[in-house]
């Protein structure tokens, strides 16, 4: 189903009148090529070109069409025109040199280099004839007939190739194209490519040349010491009892041969992995990046949601901040019309996750729907994690923000998000499920962990209930109650004063205690019962709130003595909150996960309201510190 979709992808973009928004042909590749090297028609050394520009800390090489690279395995195995400086000048890369020293392989690999490089030129002495006659390959094979390392190593960036291995392709002097692409190359690349049908494909149905090895899936962001490029269709090498009592190699199970346990065509293997490579690559506006899940998501035909979804989910560029604000309005209104200014509501939309895992790629969940109801979803998400705020604060939170926000801020910057949550809480968006339990654990901890926590640089408090944190509890708990079919209200978007549950109640008292001795201080504190108290409070209730009210009635006292009417104020709040109290189980021992949430959620609501209710006394201290 997954490389169906993906194969009709490919389909749908080579029907593309726009020829910039075709992908590649069957036998081509979109490669990144470091350096070019420029040659005359007589195979002369004009110039070597560094294509590379830097991003951040990388430097990226220009991305061309070139013949499909041949799959990688232990052997020696060269591509058509380009290849990296081991296969174009038998150059030895400086790492594994050093390795290989080491293990004492320096003479096998310095023998592998000769093979690597004698590969690279039979691959283009295999062409056609017309082929062959091409005055660019002609050049090519001058070059490398009458290659002269020491001509080279007088230019300016040889010291570069040797220290990086690179990707290494050729281009006549003149001319725009490389020489891999030009059209005789490209018709003999594609004519290497078709073969007798030898199995029946499991994408088309139809006769076909099975390709035992895919193509790797490249932009996959990877674990620590992981091969980078994998396969989605792949077969471990491990050995399995037969019936027979012996022994054979998976991939022959079933008495197949290799490669004909999961059977599928050369063009539809070609298009499925060139459609995953382009929705996967570094400038792909149809990915977004959630934690070590890559999700990728394409339409049966042009749709709005295609682009909509990068700023919806990630974060907005610093020149333009309004932009996922901007794309959340967009939505709403297609939600509410049922139409798309591209596209039909009944569009087919499919999205897939993918995470990196030690032999092959991971499917960390595959979704596929109608454009209207996804974007249902989509808008029933964002309705759920809407919360009040300060007007400073952003109405658009991403899926990076709401996961950093529960997340503990380690020293280098980055965040301890666990590595699969990323990919849960999006399939929780995109099937409309109850979000993972391991968000909310994650976002009431960090509640309780920063509880005291101060600016390092102002040295002033922050709140531990910070408005990512209070969205992603809100929207947790209302997704549980609406998923379990529980009798308890929904929590609401701002402060409910109809909201009888014990929980929420005694957060919004644990609120206004905290502002009273605010407002009864003189001075600025250096502790307040949230430094102190809670964790406590949002846990243990029945430990804590005794003391607090004690404690209450000093500051109370003060606030009479000073400011009379924020007295009155405060008085009448306090009653409005305690009456629904039961004085005989007004304080809890324990709350469970769920109750300290709506503690937390309380606690929110009232600190918010404190700053927005127009009837709230004015006192020294109204500016919220963040």
């Amino acid at each position: 189903m997954i490389l169906q979709a993906l194969n009709d992808y490919y389909q749908r973009r080579q029907r593309s009148p726009n020829l910039q928004d075709r992908l590649p042909a069957f036998g081509l590749e979109e490669k990144e090529i470091h350096f070019v090297i420029e040659i005359d028609g007589e195979g002369w050394l004009v110039n070597l070109v560094d294509t590379r520009s830097t991003e951040g800390k990388k430097k990226i090489g220009q991305r061309f069409l070139v013949p499909q690279g041949v799959k990688k395995t232990s052997g020696v195995a060269a591509n058509l025109l380009w290849n990296n400086s081991e296969y174009v000048f038998g150059l030895a890369d400086a790492k594994k040199l050093v390795a290989k020293r080491k293990e004492g392989k320096e003479n096998e690999y310095m023998q592998r280099l000769i093979e690597m490089q004698t590969a690279f030129r039979k691959k283009i002495e295999s062409l056609s004839t017309e082929a062959l006659l091409d005055p660019g390959i002609e050049a090519v094979l001058a070059f490398l007939n009458g290659l002269d390392i020491t001509a080279l190593e007088s230019l300016p960036v040889w010291s570069e190739i040797l220290a990086t291995n690179p990707v290494i392709s050729f281009r006549l002097h003149g001319d725009l194209e490389l020489i891999c692409q030009r059209p005789a190359v490209v018709a003999a690349a594609a004519n290497q490519t078709e073969e007798k049908p030898d199995g029946v494909c499991l994408v088309s149905g139809e006769p076909a040349a099975i390709m035992r090895l895919h193509s790797p899936i490249k932009g996959i962001r990877d674990k620590p010491g992981a091969t980078p490029d994998k396969n989605i269709v792949s077969i471990n090498n491990e050995n399995k009892s037969g019936s027979n009592g012996g022994q054979t190699p998976a991939f022959a199970s079933y008495g197949k041969e290799k490669g004909f346990t999961s059977p599928v065509g050369k063009p539809a293997t070609f298009a499925y992995t060139t459609a995953l490579n382009h929705l996967l690559a570094r400038d792909s506006r149809q990915r977004i990046q959630v934690g070590d899940a890559s999700t990728v998501f394409w339409s049966e035909q042009a749709n709005d949601l295609e682009t909509a979804l990068p700023d919806l989910f990630g974060e907005p560029p610093k020149d333009d901040p309004n932009r996922g604000t901007d794309a959340l309005k967009v939505l709403y209104q297609a939600v509410q019309s049922g139409k798309f200014t591209r596209g039909t509501a009944n569009d087919r939309f499919h999205v897939l996750g993918l995470a990196p895992n030690a032999a092959r790629i991971a499917i960390r969940f595959w979704e596929t729907a109608s454009a209207l109801d996804l974007a249902k979803r989509i808008a029933r998400h964002f309705d759920d994690i809407k919360i009040t705020r300060a007007d400073y604060e952003s109405e658009h939170l991403s899926l990076s923000a709401l996961l950093k926000g529960s997340s503990r801020r380690k020293s280098d910057g980055s965040y301890d998000i666990p590595p699969n949550l990323g990919g849960e809480v999006m399939r929780a968006i995109l099937e409309d499920l109850p979000y993972p339990t391991q968000l909310l654990n994650l976002a009431i901890q960090r509640c309780r962990a920063e509880q005291a926590k101060k600016n390092k640089r102002t040295g002033k408090p922050v709140h531990n209930v910070s408005y990512e944190r209070a969205a992603v509890i809100k929207a947790c708990l209302n997704r549980l109650v609406r998923f379990h079919t529980r009798s308890e209200k929904e929590l609401a978007v701002s402060l409910d004063l109809t909201n009888d549950l014990p929980a929420y109640r005694l957060g919004r008292l644990f609120a206004v205690y905290e502002r009273m001795q605010e407002t009864a201080s003189e001075r600025e504190l250096n502790k307040t019962i949230r430094d102190a108290y809670f964790g406590a409070a949002m846990s243990s209730p029945r430990s804590v709130f005794p003391r607090l009210v004690k404690l209450n009635q000093h500051h109370l006292r003060d606030i009479k003595r000073s400011r009379p009417k924020s007295a009155g104020y405060f008085d009448g709040l306090l009653r409005e909150i305690n009456w629904s109290i039961d004085p005989n189980t007004a304080y809890p021992a324990i709350f469970r996960l769920e109750d300290q949430g709506r503690f937390a959620l309380g606690y929110y609501h009232q600190r918010q309201a404190f700053f927005t209710k127009s009837d709230a006394p004015t006192t020294d201290n109204q500016k919220e510190s963040k």
